[in-house]
């Protein structure tokens, strides 16, 4: 079950996991925590509760790996977990920075020459407010090999921990860059020989299972409601769709990201 958040009117000085009510910089569940920690800098995480009671093979890997890196790891009751009582934390939760991001000069100049002329793909989000929604792209771009993301500085959801925990610690393995002006930014990858295909959900935009995706690709994902934005649209070299067995193009931004980028995925093997 996803738990809800709620956001507090009140400040209170920081004091780690006093709260009942769940924080952004929190991410919680096996998969999250131990992915993020096998990142550089232990993916920023600073202290870890663990429940007591609570034990098994995969919990104490994360102890151990925590207490190795001097990561404070702290066991208390269950209902000091910091988080709500419906979410199933594993009995396992992180305090972790903000995500790191690079500028768009460090994401480009850390592509290879073998990527720029085989393979290099770089998904963009274009204004995505849903945090689980992003998280769910950002865990199916690792899987299908766009390594690099572009996310818009404002109208975006910030990547907090319920992003991080959606993604299943694959924020952690990603490339991120956030941008104030989108629009330069796709012009920039244009000059390094990047194509821009933008997704978009209508019948006369080019199918996506007979368009030629070879070379440096750049893919753009519209918010869930308003799609791409018209200035952005604008710089897409070619406009893909995903062909609908029937009347029906509801899909929400995760579903089709995930199957437009696998699709890309799948020409190249």
């Amino acid at each position: 079950m996803e738990c809800k958040r709620r956001e507090s009117t009140v400040t209170k000085p920081a004091r780690p996991f006093a709260s009942d009510e769940p924080s952004e910089d929190l991410l919680w569940g096996f998969n999250a925590v131990w992915e993020t920690l096998q990142q550089e800098g232990c993916g920023g995480i600073s202290e870890i509760l663990v429940q007591k009671g609570k034990a098994g093979p995969r919990l104490q890997q994360i102890i151990d790996h925590a207490k190795s890196h001097a990561i404070a790891v702290r066991f208390v009751d269950g209902a000091r977990m910091g988080v709500p009582k419906n979410c199933r934390h594993q009995g396992v939760v992180a305090r972790q920075s903000e995500a790191r991001l690079l500028s768009l000069e460090d994401l480009l100049a850390g592509i290879t020459d073998e990527e720029q002329t085989t393979q290099a793909r770089i998904l963009v989000l274009d204004s995505l407010q849903d945090p689980r929604n992003v998280g769910s792209i950002l865990r199916s771009a690792l899987a299908a090999g766009f390594s690099r993301v572009i996310l818009t500085r404002e109208r975006s959801v910030p990547l907090t921990g319920t992003v991080a925990r959606t993604s299943a610690g694959a924020v952690s393995h990603l490339r991120l860059c956030q941008v104030v002006n989108l629009v330069d930014a796709l012009n920039r990858l244009k000059e390094q020989g990047f194509w821009i295909f933008g997704a978009i959900a209508e019948a006369n935009a080019a199918p996506i299972y007979t368009t030629d995706f070879s070379g440096p690709i750049c893919l753009v994902i519209g918010s869930e409601g308003k799609g791409i934005r018209p200035l952005v649209r604008k710089q897409c070299d070619v406009l893909v769709t995903i062909p609908m067995q029937a009347s029906f193009n509801s899909l929400n931004a995760s579903v089709a990201a995930a199957v437009i980028m696998f699709e890309i995925a799948r020409r190249s093997l």
